[in-house]
């Protein structure tokens, strides 16, 4: 119960910490909000692109998520819990997490986001992605590995992502500490 308290206050105030990093950098810097942050949920609904991705994304996430599933219940079911473990075991590391942090780090370039967006980015919906399925596999079964994959996926893509602004925005307090004290330095806005 502690540890679930101290992870719901840390995303908390990563998130206010996110939010007033982009409020420092400011619309006048191209790249103040990371790209991918501005394609938000509601761009699955314009009937245009946006929906057309979010449908791809989300159904082949889901339907890797659902083989993986599959799989292990099928084996459970055939060969007993003893084999199931064993195909858990083989089948947890890859699927879901790996697919959805790829997809994630390709939405970011072709986004025309940084290289260090996508790769942060990935990294969090990969851990969410993990962390999500075996939390959910433990209280629901396979149907709650479905869900909680798909959840912990978009949860960590979002952690991620907070991060990078975080990250972004310290860069850019140093910058200026350091243009301050070097009045002929100029900033570097390359990120």
């Amino acid at each position: 119960m502690k540890l679930q308290l101290l992870c719901m206050v840390g995303i908390i105030v990563l998130s206010i910490a996110a939010e007033k990093c982009r409020l420092l950098v400011g619309d006048k810097v191209a790249s103040s909000r990371s790209r991918t942050e501005r394609f938000t949920f509601l761009n699955c609904f314009d009937m245009s692109y946006g929906t057309i991705a979010c449908v791809v994304k989300e159904c082949v996430k889901l339907y890797f998520e659902y083989i993986r599933a599959v799989h292990v219940q099928k084996v459970r079911n055939d060969e007993g819990d003893a084999a199931a473990t064993q195909a858990y075991r083989q089948a947890k590391h890859i699927m879901a997490p790996l697919l959805s942090s790829a997809w994630d780090l390709f939405e970011t370039m072709y986004f025309g986001g940084a290289l260090a967006e996508g790769l942060i980015r990935a990294t969090g919906t990969f851990f969410g992605a993990y962390a999500g399925g075996f939390i959910g596999e433990v209280r629901l079964g396979w149907l709650g590995f479905l869900v909680g994959s798909h959840l912990g996926s978009w949860t960590g893509g979002r952690i991620g992502l907070m991060v990078y602004d975080v990250g972004y925005g310290v860069q850019y307090l140093l910058d200026l500490v350091q243009s301050e004290s070097n009045p002929y330095m100029p900033m570097d806005s390359s990120l």
